[in-house]
């Protein structure tokens, strides 16, 4: 399993995706989940997969092989608008499922899979989307602004409580993260390392990827507060009358 977040801000975009992968307890792995596709100055796009490990990679290296040689309707990197990239991403993982997914179900497996996908092209806004297995999409707002794909159940609740579109970046990056560490408490098939990336509006260039790992000190002190004010705000709530 994994997990992935994106959210949309009025300053830009943040992206976090954990890299574990597993199929029981026994054999975890680690798989990177995100995938930057850049031209400095002209465009920047971060795509995130959940779902099934095969479909996931067959249809990011799909658009990869496409990126110089394809068209506006295939290519990433000739894509007049975010819709149509999102269209481009859907449209592969049709192929791949079309392609493969009999086989796979005639294994009794899931060939499904899910991704989000955002970034800006020069001259037009930033974007995000979800793209489901179907290869269709929705696309968030400033009133929806962030979404979710993988084990999202864990840390959607602080998402719901503190997300909002004028946030700035940086409390955009404790969110997600916050969310992560939500998460991975619970679920020991999301953790470590992750990939972070946030990203201001009209950038298109620059260093944007962090990595996440055991020995992130921001992270640890997130984590060990965090902890710590949710037990001091639940020793302050008043306890019920009860017989």
């Amino acid at each position: 399993m994994t997990y992935c977040v994106g959210l949309l801000l009025r300053d830009g975009l943040v992206f976090a995706a954990d890299s574990r992968t597993n199929a029981g307890l026994d054999h975890i792995f680690t798989f990177r989940k995100m995938k930057i596709f850049e031209k400095p100055g002209e465009r920047f796009l971060v795509l995130m997969t959940a779902g099934n490990l095969a479909t996931s990679q067959a249809v990011t290296t799909m658009v990869s092989e496409r990126l110089d040689e394809g068209t506006e309707e295939t290519s990433l990197f000739k894509a007049t608008s975010m819709f149509s990239a999102a269209r481009i991403v859907g449209n592969a993982l049709r192929e791949v499922i079309e392609v493969d997914g009999d086989h796979v179900r005639a294994e009794s497996a899931d060939p499904s899979s899910s991704f989000i996908l955002g970034g800006q092209i020069a001259g037009r806004p930033t974007r995000l989307f979800q793209i489901y297995s179907a290869g269709n999409f929705v696309e968030a707002t400033p009133e929806t602004p962030y979404m979710q794909i993988g084990e999202t159940k864990y840390g959607k609740p602080i998402l719901d409580r503190v997300v909002s579109y004028d946030m700035p970046i940086e409390r955009g990056v404790k969110a997600a993260l916050v969310s992560f560490d939500s998460t991975m408490r619970s679920n020991l098939s999301v953790g470590l390392p992750l990939d972070l990336v946030s990203y201001r509006v009209d950038s298109l260039g620059g260093p944007h990827h962090r990595d996440i790992g055991e020995d992130n000190e921001y992270f640890r002190a997130l984590r060990r507060d965090y902890g710590a004010g949710l037990l001091d705000v639940f020793d302050r709530l008043p306890d019920p009358e009860i017989g």
